[in-house]
């Protein structure tokens, strides 16, 4: 952990000239976009493997017909379809699953006390009137809602909560061109950015920055993957 808090103190370093006060908020924005950055491959695998199995679904609905009494043989039919076209069930998991550690190490990183046996001064760093390693209900009683701590969250939830509502809209469109049985989990996997927008209120305000950016970055990039899917959808609209 000394070791991640001496590299983030350099990017922080590089960025003050530029940002001064924001400097270390603004680290945080650019260690997530770097990460995402790294993660981009995964992400491509996993919408590749989105597409492979829509293309499946009428192959699979088939097999429903087929084994409508055997689930047992159904599931193994599934799996075996899958394998034979390369598609694996986690490729869809794996960036979600990959960023997981980059969250838990940002939620420690401002939140504990002492690092390496030394005084964590990034508690101490601050976005506007918060410090990055404050809490939604510290702003609450100094200020309230509306105080100077107050309105760094209401600003960094507004950002979730408007990603969250274009990425739930965006889904909802999907869903309705969407095979049937994809078309439910199309629905109902956007909802969990509304509970990133939950969770950014208990984390310190770090983890939810890095939360806010991820969240960002995950909308536009299925929306640049998916580009195809919307062409397609404006398409068969017109006819």
């Amino acid at each position: 952990m000394s070791v991640v808090v001496h590299l983030f103190a350099l990017l922080t370093a590089a960025l003050e000239p530029l940002l001064a006060d924001s400097a270390t908020a603004a680290a945080i924005v650019v260690a997530t976009l770097l990460v995402r950055t790294l993660l981009h491959p995964l992400a491509r695998a996993g919408v590749r493997a989105e597409k492979a199995r829509a293309a499946l679904a009428p192959r699979i609905a088939e097999l429903r017909k087929r084994h409508a009494g055997d689930p047992e043989r159904l599931r193994r039919a599934v799996l075996d379809l899958h394998a034979k076209e390369g598609i694996s069930p986690l490729a869809g998991l794996l960036p979600m699953l990959a960023q997981l550690p980059v969250f838990f190490v940002m939620y420690r990183l401002f939140s504990a006390p002492r690092v390496g046996g030394e005084a964590n001064g990034l508690l101490d760093h601050r976005l506007g009137a918060a410090p990055l390693g404050g809490h939604w209900a510290d702003a609450l009683g100094d200020g309230g809602v509306f105080g100077a701590q107050g309105l760094v969250y209401l600003g960094l939830f507004a950002v979730i909560a408007a990603v969250a509502s274009w990425t739930y809209r965006r889904a909802r469109a999907a869903a309705r061109t969407a095979p049937p049985e994809m078309a439910g989990p199309a629905r109902m996997l956007p909802l969990l950015s509304f509970g990133t927008l939950v969770t950014a209120a208990f984390v310190p305000l770090a983890a939810g920055l890095h939360l806010a950016t991820t969240t960002a970055w995950t909308a536009v990039e299925r929306a640049l993957l998916h580009r195809d899917r919307g062409s397609a959808g404006r398409t068969g609209g017109g006819r």
